[in-house]
């Protein structure tokens, strides 16, 4: 019934729907938060510490703000999850195929020869050394946090919105990457990734999150021999070529109701027994999507609450759990 949006939040735009309005007061809070997300964490930005420690050629010691604690857990938690193949590292990599600050999109001429961990590019638990929210390098490092900060991001802006009104309910969107507490399940449709006019099908959102990655909207022509996109496999730097899409469901807190439980988002989260981000299931369920790019499903169900849909290559679908959703293809 209400609508409120930041149209240029982390370059997808972020659209919040409320049941009743949001006080101004919120409004400029959540832009707040919003301002201080990407000037902490951008790698596009030069003022932030991931800027600083992109440019800092001995490397040095960076102070992150408090809130971003849960982030760096769950940062941990999908690096050892992905055994090298998941690393925020991968900014550099990024930044050789044409993806840096000054998005040329041409693969840069030594790419081949440095991309990847496995030709010496650093390493989120080798070369950053964490303490809490301090990180200390010694030597440059392109940290990107695609991995899962939109995702996050959304998180922290429900828990703003649930800390205003515990009973409001609310769905926020930042670019396909979802959060909704709602009274009556939304109809959300899955795109294609070779159409994004169409759908190959459509999902059931009520309480928690959902989330999806693909290609299709974030792809350049970085040589004349490479396709690249924004996912790929830390080990060799390359784009993953052998899944199209994939989308994940990751159930609200307190077993399926967050009503009761309004974490502080300039705290870290309560630990919730053996699951550390029980309280951001958005960052969860964005992390997830990506890291089904690069591990089986299979190895990621029995691990962590969620389910999930992919498409392979060859438009494959293929469901994990319970995902609450119906698929037009097979």
């Amino acid at each position: 019934r209400h609508r409120l949006a930041f149209p240029h939040a982390l370059g997808t735009g972020i659209i919040i729907q409320s049941e009743d309005p949001v006080r101004e007061a919120i409004r400029s809070r959540l832009a707040g938060l919003i301002e201080d997300f990407e000037a902490t964490l951008s790698r596009f930005r030069e003022d932030s510490p991931v800027g600083a420690m992109a440019r800092a050629t001995h490397g040095g010691t960076f102070e992150f703000p408090e809130w971003s604690s849960p982030l760096f857990d769950l940062t941990d938690r999908f690096v050892d999850l992905g055994g090298g193949r998941i690393d925020p590292c991968v900014g550099e990599d990024l930044m050789r195929l044409g993806y840096g600050a000054d998005l040329t999109f041409h693969m840069t001429a030594d790419a081949p020869e440095h991309l990847g961990s496995l030709h010496g590019r650093p390493i989120w638990r080798r070369d950053v050394i964490r303490s809490g929210t301090t990180l200390r390098t010694h030597a440059p490092v392109h940290l990107d946090f695609g991995l899962c900060g939109k995702g996050f991001l959304v998180d922290l802006i429900a828990m703003v919105l649930m800390d205003d009104d515990p009973e409001r309910g609310f769905l926020v969107n930042a670019g396909g990457d979802m959060r909704a507490r709602v009274r009556e399940p939304l109809s959300v449709g899955l795109e294609d990734p070779r159409d994004e006019e169409s759908g190959v099908g459509i999902a059931r959102l009520s309480s928690g999150a959902l989330c999806a990655s693909s290609p299709s909207r974030r792809h350049w022509r970085a040589s004349a021999t490479l396709d690249a996109h924004h996912l790929i496999n830390a080990l060799d730097g390359m784009p993953v070529t052998d899944v199209a899409a994939t989308w994940t469901h990751v159930p609200a807190p307190n077993h399926g109701s967050d009503r009761t439980h309004v974490p502080d988002p300039t705290r870290a989260p309560d630990r919730d027994g053996d699951e550390p981000m029980a309280a951001y299931p958005t960052a969860k369920a964005d992390g997830l999507a990506t890291a089904l790019f690069l591990l089986p499903m299979e190895t990621l169900l029995p691990l962590l609450p969620f389910s999930c849909l992919t498409l392979s290559a060859d438009l494959h679908a293929t469901v994990g759990g319970d995902f609450p959703g119906t698929v037009f293809t097979s």
